[in-house]
């Protein structure tokens, strides 16, 4: 190797730890008497850094726009004809109380489902209403305009007459009430509260349809296509770059708003308890832990996707509803979240089926990762300050996904809300003009800004960029400490301990932080790109399914295996980068440069205990990451989010954000054990190396699965 690692942080005297004792000796200095020595460092790769922050610069400017030009309310109600949002109270009329958006006009929803229609059903007239109106069981009942010109009601009496005015009219209302020109139209089909939107059910009521036609009224088209015209609309698909557009995508970013106090306990409070219980567990009941990681990991995905199978409809009696309130049990409303519902509980199923497999198939090799983790075990207890220091991350962590979710409500939901340009021949009665108006009768729709898209993946990467520079940085701190603790042989007082994590703190931020947004920077990139390959690889297989050559789906494959590999072998180096800028202050790229070195040329000797660590490592965050998500699934389950104004479009979105903050607390914590294993392991073949193949410093009990037999006898016997 091109250096020793011990004679930087610990308390190995090589060459050059050598030259700097003495020369500490003959200045003063406290150094090489403590074995922490702080020379030969500067900072590094500090371009990136400044990046980072101007990264964040842009990220604040970003989602002032959003909170400028956005309005959560529009993510989960409608307009009504005059471009209010329903459910607001800045509204005129005040519509605090009229959250459901209900069409009036029956023939304009139809008109509107029509191939070569001019009108759309964002043109046809809407009010907002308190609940669906349902058809009158002997007569004919109205759902009259918003109260105003000669009309002298009050918005409360007017929601006391179930909206309906009609014996106040003079009798030119009531002639343009028959021609379906308001102000007043009839109540014919019935309608279902679908996403706080009235979706008609084309079953037009015979009574109150007879009683229209003895008045009158204007010729009323009973076509099974109003029915899915507003369907349609409510489950609208759009491209990713449109995704603000999509319906279904916004009520799931609109979840996020109702269920904050579900993410917070699951996604935050329960993770962290959850993963001091298991570093704990760790220190004190090391042996059993590896065995309770892989049962337990296997119940929690079989108890998950129950609750998958539950929502789906596939068993019980309890599957997700697209209707709010009420609803006739003769009629089935199908939407997007269920279809998605189904393919999670598949995703769900396979996991499941891999969770068995592996586990069946690690057995046998989970003695190995025991003996590893019980010398993490020594450290953490050693060095118990290692335990609280991620608390440090985690709540810096939380201070910025606060902010983070709430700018996304604003970022989805930023826009202005226009007149529509439409072509549309329509004339409806204006209330405060006295007449019938034929000039202005187009709706109101938010209109995004082009760069919608664009704005929306800055934040997102914004977000998983910072999450990876402060793993990063707990990281970089961790192994700091370990390795001090390694070349000391064990050897440190309490006073000695808490200095090496604090002193590895004051190191990453006066010279190594440069290299870690560096590292997390590539992780970022790398993975984002990985991610919209594998879209776009999606999106070409859904459009050319048929003509796809055996040639192209062997490139597509072995390049979706590579990028898999390429992604991996970074996350490895990089997490031994940080253990080598911890220990010798280098840059990223020198860090990188000799991390890997060092695991080539002991590659057996790493492999044989690395991999299985980290794959009970992997499941132990996993299983805090599931029972975060069963948990989710569990609270979401409650009144509160399955009706009223709490009512969530689906539980997926909050139980995968619960599970995703679940597995970011837990890789916080959980990298304690993950990291102090790997730089023990790093340290152990330095040591090995600048002795000849003969470690000096490492403990008793990684001598056991690294060592051979006589190193550990003189480790144990003393030199």
């Amino acid at each position: 190797m091109r250096g020793p690692l011990g004679a930087i942080i610990g308390r190995h005297f090589s060459a050059a730890a050598a030259a700097a004792a003495a020369a500490g000796a003959g200045g003063g200095g406290d150094d090489a008497a403590t074995g922490v020595i702080r020379h030969d460092r500067k900072c590094r790769d500090l371009p990136f850094l400044a990046l980072f922050a101007a990264f964040w610069v842009a990220m604040i400017v970003n989602s002032s726009f959003g909170f400028n030009q956005g309005n959560p309310l529009r993510l989960t109600y409608g307009l009504d004809y005059k471009g209010n949002i329903c459910g607001s109270k800045h509204a005129d009329p005040d519509l605090s109380e009229l959250d459901v958006r209900y069409w009036m006009n029956p023939n304009q929803v139809y008109q509107s489902g029509l191939k070569d229609s001019k009108i759309d059903l964002a043109d046809a007239k809407s009010v907002c209403l308190m609940e669906c109106p349902y058809p009158a069981e002997d007569g004919l009942n109205f759902v009259c305009d918003y109260p105003e010109g000669d009309i002298r009601l009050s918005v409360d009496d007017w929601i006391d007459r179930d909206y309906d005015y009609f014996e106040y009219l003079t009798p030119d209302m009531r002639n343009t009430s028959l021609q379906l020109q308001g102000p007043c139209y009839p109540i014919i089909f019935p309608s279902i509260n679908v996403y706080w939107s009235c979706q008609f059910i084309a079953r037009p009521s015979n009574v109150s349809l007879k009683h229209w036609q003895r008045m009158g009224g204007a010729s009323i088209d009973e076509n099974m296509l109003i029915d899915k015209t507003i369907h349609n609309t409510i489950n609208y698909k759009s491209s990713f770059l449109k995704v603000c557009l999509c319906t279904t995508c916004t009520r799931y970013v609109a979840d996020i708003g109702k269920s904050w106090p579900v993410l917070i306990v699951c996604g935050g409070l329960l993770p962290l308890f959850l993963s001091l219980i298991w570093l704990a567990m760790i220190r004190y009941f090391v042996a059993g832990m590896p065995w309770i990681t892989v049962i337990l990991f296997n119940a929690l995905v079989i108890s998950v996707t129950m609750f998958f199978y539950i929502k789906a409809g596939w068993i019980g009696n309890d599957p997700l509803t697209v209707v709010i309130g009420p609803s006739d049990p003769y009629v089935s409303i199908g939407g997007r979240e269920i279809n998605h519902l189904h393919v999670a509980a598949v995703l769900m199923t396979i996991l499941m089926i891999i969770a068995l497999l592996t586990s069946i198939a690690i057995v046998r090799r989970i003695l190995k990762a025991t003996s590893v983790l019980k010398v993490a075990a020594k450290v953490i207890g050693e060095v118990l300050e290692l335990i609280i220091f991620p608390v440090v991350p985690y709540f810096v962590l939380a201070i910025i996904y606060m902010f983070w979710f709430a700018a996304t409500l604003y970022l989805f939901s930023s826009g202005q809300v226009l007149q529509n340009d439409c072509k549309a021949n329509c004339c409806t009665f204006d209330l405060k003009q006295g007449k019938v108006n034929c000039d202005n009768c187009c709706g109101y729709s938010v209109h995004y800004t082009p760069h919608i898209g664009i704005a929306i993946f800055f934040h997102l990467f914004g977000c998983y960029w910072a999450t990876q520079f402060f793993i990063a940085c707990s990281s970089t701190v961790i192994a700091g400490s370990v390795a001090s603790y390694y070349w000391a042989r064990g050897e440190m007082s309490h006073d000695i301990t808490f200095h090496t994590v604090v002193s590895s703190l004051k190191r990453l931020l006066r010279y190594s932080l440069g290299s870690v947004a560096l590292g997390s920077l590539i992780v970022s990139i790398v993975e984002w790109v990985q991610s919209i390959l594998k879209s776009l690889r999606r999106r070409l297989k859904t459009v050319d399914s048929t003509g796809e050559s055996s040639f192209q789906k062997t490139v597509s494959s072995s390049s979706n295996c590579c990028l898999g590999c390429i992604d991996w072998t970074i996350k490895s180096v990089n997490r031994n980068a940080y253990i080598v800028i911890a220990t010798t202050g280098k840059g990223f790229c020198k860090a990188s440069e000799l991390a890997t070195g060092l695991i080539m040329n002991n590659i057996l000797r790493i492999g044989q205990v690395n991999v299985i660590g980290d794959v009970i490592l992997s499941l132990g965050k996993l299983c805090v990451s599931l029972f975060s998500a069963l948990f989710a699934f569990l609270m979401l389950d409650s009144h509160k989010y399955r009706s009223a104004h709490n009512k969530i479009s689906s539980p997926l979105f909050p139980v995968l954000l619960c599970w995703a903050l679940g597995y970011v607390v837990a890789q916080l914590f959980f990298g304690v054990v993950e990291v102090s294993v790997e730089t023990i392991i790093m340290s152990f073949c330095q040591d090995a190396e600048e002795h000849d193949g003969e470690a000096q410093y490492a403990p008793p009990l990684l001598m056991e699965t690294l060592g051979d037999p006589s190193q550990l006898q003189r480790l144990t016997q003393g030199p």
